[in-house]
């Protein structure tokens, strides 16, 4: 089997971490490196290629949706700053991930950005009960919104095997 990386280099964490918090931090760190790592080694047509038709996704289109949702979870919405304009919002059908290596430079720069500023902002101190603001009106707790990152994440890593499996047949880890 292709498989990615040895278990003894594979930089995710298998520690049993103690604590809500933390548990849910590993798994959002895991599921941060798992994309990072299906989208390694690969040329910009490779990572902006939509591997299974009639749908748009690509890799580069996960990268760039993600820090979409990095940003408006962790700074429009947990740090109450509604009005900020979100990421890559009028790129829903992932039209704008294209081979371009500008584009592949960028999505990937703004990608990290977003989670350094999420795990700064996970470094301060944290009410996982404390209801926030939603966009739509609503209050949400601060623990719903994590669980719902570790959720985005999961899922899209799902469509990330797919989508590295169609480009060169590495799958799975």
């Amino acid at each position: 089997m292709n498989m990615w990386v040895r278990p003894e280099g594979d930089p995710r964490s298998v520690a049993s971490p103690v604590g809500e918090l933390a548990t849910i931090r590993l798994y959002l760190t895991n599921y941060r490196l798992t994309l990072g790592m299906k989208c390694e080694d690969l040329s910009p047509e490779q990572l902006a290629s939509r591997s299974v038709p009639p749908s748009t996704m690509s890799l580069l289109g996960l990268v760039r949706h993600l820090a979409g949702v990095e940003h408006n979870w962790f700074h429009r919405i947990l740090q109450g700053n509604p009005d900020t304009p979100r990421l890559y919002s009028s790129d829903l059908d992932f039209d704008g991930a294209v081979a371009d290596p500008a584009v592949v430079e960028e999505a990937f720069t703004v990608w990290r950005e977003q989670i350094a500023a999420a795990d700064h902002w996970l470094d301060s101190p944290i009410d996982l009960d404390e209801l926030v603001n939603m966009a739509n009106g609503e209050q949400g707790s601060v623990r719903d919104i994590l669980i719902h990152m570790v959720e985005e994440y999961a899922r899209h890593c799902g469509h990330a095997d797919l989508l590295r499996e169609c480009i060169d047949g590495r799958a799975g880890q």
